[in-house]
C-alpha cells in the first residue's frame, strides 16, 4: 500500500454516521466528519485517541501530515488516510521535528470544504486546518506546544543544533509562535485533556476549553489477588519523567524496582542502578498488564499534562504513587487508589513511599477511580459534545 503524495488516499471514503445519543429518539443525523492529527508517525497516547474516535466513525478520513502505517502498529490499516506533500520527503516520518518550518504550511494545504465536522486531535500544528464558515471545527488539544510557550527557554538550552544555527533559532521560534496563536482562534470549540491543559489553553491562547478526559481501555486490565514484591515505573526513559530520581531512592531503600520503557537514558540509568532495580525494557500490552496486576504500586514521579498510565495501573487495582502536580492531581485519588507527594525531589518521594507502607489500599477502589476514565465515558461525552448546536 502507498501512503505517499499529496492528498493521497488510503482505502475508500464513505460519509460517517452519527447517532444522537441514546437519550434522544431513534433518529441518525448523516453527517460528513474528518478527523486530522498532527502526525501519525508513532502509537502513543494521542493516537490511542484517534483509534477510539475511528471506531465511533469507521468512515471517516484521517487527515494528517505524515504517516507510518510500521510505526503506529498498523492500527490505522483499511483507514482513509490523507498525507500532506511532506509524505513525499525521504526520512520525514522518522524526522518530522526537522520540518517544524513546513508544518503550518502543511497543515493549511488540507482541503475540508466538504466535512460538516473537523475534528482535530492536536498538540502542535493539526489545529491550523482551514476550514469553511459552516463547518464546526473541534479541536481536542492535548497540549500547547511546549517549545514555543512554557518551555521555550528549556528547547533553546538542550538544543543539539549547531551554533550558528542556534542562533536563528529564537527568531524562527518567534514566527511559529505568532502563527500558533493565529492557529489557537481557528477551531470554533477548544476541548482540553485535563483541567490542568485547559489552563494552559487560557494562560497561552487566551480561550475557554470544555475538559473532556482522554480514555483507558479498561479491558486490557485485571486484577490479581497475588501481589508482588516489587514497585514499578512506566515510561520513555527521557529526563522530565524522573527515572532517575526514583533510581537514587531505591539505591537507597533496596527495594525491588522493574522499570519499564526505552529510551536515551537507558544506559545512564543502568550504571547508576544497583542490582534490586531491573530494567524489562519494551514489553507488549499482556506482559505490561500482568506486570500492573502484580505490582505493590506504581512510581509516577513527573508531571504530564494527562498521563495514562496511572489509569492503567488503578485499573489493574493498584494503586500510584504519584507526584501532586499536572495530570495525577485530576486522575489520582489521595489515599484512596494511591498516594500524592508534594515535591519532586528525593526526600518527598522517600517520605511517601514509608508512608505507603503503613497504608492498605483496596483494588476494588482503584479500579472503580480508572472507570471514571473509561472509554465509554469518554465516547459518551463526545456524543454530548457533538450533539450540542452551536
Amino acid at each position: 500500500m502507498s501512503t505517499g503524495g499529496d492528498n493521497e488516499e488510503i482505502g475508500q471514503e464513505r460519509p460517517a454516521v452519527f447517532a444522537q445519543g441514546e437519550w434522544q429518539s431513534d433518529q441518525q443525523v448523516i453527517m460528513k466528519i474528518a478527523f486530522v492529527h498532527d502526525y501519525l508517525n508513532q502509537y502513543g497516547g494521542a493516537e490511542r485517541v484517534l483509534q477510539v474516535l475511528c471506531a465511533m466513525f469507521p468512515d471517516a478520513p484521517i487527515y494528517t501530515t505524515l504517516y507510518d502505517p510500521n510505526a503506529t502498529g498498523g492500527v490505522f490499516e483499511g483507514r482513509t488516510i490523507r498525507t500532506s506533500f511532506l509524505q513525499r520527503i525521504p526520512g520525514a516520518s522518522r524526522h518530522h521535528h526537522l520540518f517544524p518550518w513546513l508544518m503550518p504550511l502543511a497543515a493549511e494545504q488540507f482541503d475540508l470544504s466538504g466535512y460538516d465536522v473537523v475534528f482535530s486531535i492536536s498538540s502542535s500544528f493539526a489545529k491550523g486546518v482551514i476550514t469553511k464558515p459552516d463547518t464546526r471545527h473541534i479541536c481536542y488539544c492535548l497540549t500547547p506546544i511546549r517549545y514555543l510557550w512554557d518551555d521555550s527557554h528549556k528547547y533553546l538550552q538542550e538544543s543539539t543544533y549547531p551554533g550558528l544555527v542556534k542562533k536563528f533559532i529564537p527568531f524562527f521560534l518567534s514566527y511559529l509562535r505568532v502563527w500558533d496563536k493565529e492557529a489557537s482562534m481557528r477551531p470554533d470549540e477548544m476541548v482540553a485533556i485535563s483541567r490542568f491543559v485547559s489552563g494552559r489553553i487560557k494562560k497561552y491562547y487566551n480561550r475557554p476549553s470544555e475538559v473532556i478526559y482522554p480514555p483507558v481501555n479498561m479491558e486490557n486490565f485485571h486484577i490479581s489477588t497475588k501481589i508482588g514484591d516489587y514497585f514499578l515505573m512506566v515510561g520513555r526513559l527521557v529526563p522530565y519523567k524522573k527515572f532517575d530520581m526514583v533510581i537514587r531512592v531505591f539505591n537507597d531503600l533496596g527495594w525491588p524496582l522493574k522499570v519499564v520503557g526505552i529510551g536515551p537514558q537507558m544506559d545512564v540509568l543502568k550504571t547508576m542502578a544497583k542490582p534490586n532495580i531491573e530494567f524489562i525494557g519494551a514489553v507488549d500490552d499482556e506482559h505490561l498488564a500482568e506486570l500492573y496486576a502484580h505490582a505493590k504500586a506504581l512510581i509516577f514521579p513527573q508531571e504530564e499534562d494527562f498521563g495514562i498510565v496511572p489509569l492503567e495501573a488503578m485499573a489493574s487495582g493498584r494503586p500510584v504513587i504519584a507526584y501532586a502536580g499536572g495530570g495525577a492531581l485530576e486522575t489520582v485519588a489521595d489515599r484512596v487508589s494511591g498516594l500524592l507527594f508534594a515535591e519532586q525531589t528525593e526526600a518527598s518521594l522517600r517520605d511517601a513511599l514509608k508512608q505507603f507502607a503503613s497504608l492498605r489500599f483496596e483494588a476494588a477502589a482503584c479500579r472503580a477511580q480508572a472507570e471514571k476514565f473509561s472509554i465509554q465515558n469518554f465516547q459518551q461525552r463526545v456524543l454530548e459534545l457533538l450533539a450540542l448546536q452551536r
